[in-house]
């Protein structure tokens, strides 16, 4: 049986981005939405999800480029002065590891961002991290534990299945690919010991930010079965803060796949049957 989980990454990011995820919602196959607790439009992120009570929405937790929600001096290791965390993967993840006083302080971060969100008065669906950070094994575990702590069920594991990209489309499956498969084995197992549930499959790491609607709509004839999350990231237009951090990416292409009347035509002639993550059990 296939079934999927259409959202969005990055909501609360401009409001060019929230404007995209609730036009995909109402017009679109969107679903599902990640808030960023400290991006530059949360406020207006969070007054679009009041307005459209179908949409679910969980935690884009952001622990690597991009903002913090705690002030910047009470996580000096973390963060710059301005509260911005650093793009180096590496370093971050040595860090992360290695170094209990760095370790705190992430702690209180992720605590801090989960907090935000109950404020919001929103039901908290999900959660993922932010460029998928939450494979890191200290990363993924504070995750979990503390999020459970917020009424946390359900994470995403990034598992992207190298077949059905192959039969959509162009795709060369690599090494890296192959160890990034086998290493999301240990998040599925951090979620799934502590009760949460988690999706089968993934979709939307190599053609991240080209997720167009020809590619989707190949896509939804070739989807495995069980759970597919599918996620996208959407804008109305690319504003300056979206020609920054992701420069080659079609948001605008990526919201015309979501209102695709081919995407949805290749669901339902695959029989897959959309759903949520309170679906999965």
């Amino acid at each position: 049986m296939r079934r999927a989980i259409i959202s969005s990454d990055d909501f609360g990011l401009s409001v060019e981005v929230n404007e995209a995820i609730e036009i995909a919602h109402r017009e679109g196959v969107l679903s599902t939405a990640s808030l960023m607790m400290a991006g530059p439009a949360v406020e207006d992120a969070i007054e679009r999800a009041k307005r459209l009570p179908t949409l679910k929405v969980g935690l884009h937790l952001v622990v690597i480029e991009g903002p913090c929600v705690l002030p910047a001096a009470r996580i000096p290791l973390l963060v710059s002065p301005e509260g911005q965390f650093p793009s180096d993967q590496l370093t971050l993840g040595i860090n992360y590891f290695f170094r209990p006083d760095v370790r705190r302080q992430l702690a209180a971060e992720i605590e801090a961002q989960f907090a935000a969100f109950t404020r919001t008065g929103l039901t908290l669906d999900h959660a993922n991290a932010h460029k998928h950070m939450h494979l890191h094994p200290t990363v993924g575990r504070m995750m979990i534990d503390i999020g459970k702590c917020y009424g946390l069920r359900a994470v995403r594991v990034p598992l992207e299945p190298p077949e059905p990209l192959m039969a959509a489309g162009t795709y060369v499956d690599t090494l890296g690919d192959a160890a990034l498969r086998r290493w999301t084995g240990l998040l599925r197992h951090q979620a799934r010991s502590a009760g949460l549930v988690t999706n089968d499959w993934c979709f939307g790491i190599a053609w991240t930010g080209h997720m167009t609607a020809d590619r989707v709509a190949a896509l939804a004839a070739h989807l495995p079965d069980g759970v597919s999350e599918i996620y996208f990231h959407p804008a109305t237009k690319k504003n300056a803060l979206l020609q920054k951090l992701m420069p080659t990416y079609d948001h605008e292409g990526e919201l015309a796949a979501l209102c695709s009347p081919g995407f949805r035509a290749g669901l339902e002639d695959s029989h897959t049957q959309l759903i949520r993550w309170n679906n999965v059990v």
